[in-house]
């Protein structure tokens, strides 16, 4: 997808986590993220999944106990990255990944913008 596409900044996030398909687990790495998806890399072929495959994204945030859990379905899949678009998210992982994006974002008015124009868009 373009940059010029994207509503939603993404940050650099380098992290394990793992991706729950069906009765399949997946272990990943999250190349970035944003408040509507998350880019992830497998070590060798990414598993074949088809697009619109509905899954689950569970990122475990350092040595914590907090983990990010993203609802979505496959988007696209590129060479060994997969794309996931978010389709729900928990109060609780909403806001672990709102402040990690605060804090790696660099822009607080923008990172603020887009989550009002997400909350907006979830209400209509």
């Amino acid at each position: 997808m373009s940059e010029q596409r994207r509503q939603y900044s993404r940050i650099r996030f380098s992290s394990d986590a793992r991706l729950l398909v069906a009765d399949r687990e997946f272990a990943c790495a999250v190349h970035d993220l944003s408040l509507k998806g998350a880019l992830l890399t497998f070590d060798g072929n990414p598993p074949h999944l088809p697009l619109n495959e509905r899954c689950l994204l569970e990122i475990r945030l350092d040595d914590t106990p907090a983990i990010i859990r993203m609802e979505g379905d496959l988007a696209h899949a590129e060479g060994r990255q997969l794309g996931l678009a978010c389709r729900e998210i928990d109060l609780d992982s909403i806001t672990h990944l709102r402040r990690l994006l605060a804090l790696n974002a660099g822009d607080a008015d923008l990172l603020n913008r887009e989550f009002g124009t997400l909350v907006a868009g979830t209400t209509n």
